[in-house]
């Protein structure tokens, strides 16, 4: 198994070269980089529950516009990453058109790549 440090490089490369950039732009290729296959994302925004496949979550972010285009603001940042051995967590905070979210993030080292299994998600008000 490679070292803590290779790993968190490895998942913050992933963060922010696929992950947020692929949110930042609307750019589904680089997340489907980002994200297993079969990934699940669940979570509640402003109340209602959010559950969504992979599959789902790339067709919606396809079908709007993106923030980069949105001309509204886009600010992300990595809060943490815990690594044992072939799992991680990483919590995230994504502010994006009017929602300031916070995501956990769960990776896997799967075929010697990081890739999202999981991501539950809120958006907390100001």
């Amino acid at each position: 198994m490679k070292t803590r440090q290779t790993s968190e490089t490895e998942i913050r490369n992933v963060i922010e070269n696929y992950y947020f950039k692929g949110i930042y732009e609307g750019n589904t290729e680089l997340l489907k980089t980002a994200f297993y296959k079969d990934a699940m994302l669940f979570g509640d925004i402003n109340g209602a529950p959010y559950f969504k496949t992979a599959e789902q979550y790339m067709k919606g972010v396809a079908s709007r516009i993106s923030p980069e285009k949105s001309g509204k603001g886009f600010k992300a940042e990595i809060i943490s990453i815990d690594v044992i051995n072939s799992i991680a967590v990483v919590k995230l905070n994504v502010k994006m058109y009017d929602f300031n979210y916070y995501n956990f993030i769960t990776f896997n080292h799967i075929d010697g790549k990081w890739l999202i299994i999981n991501k539950t998600l809120t958006n907390v008000q100001p």
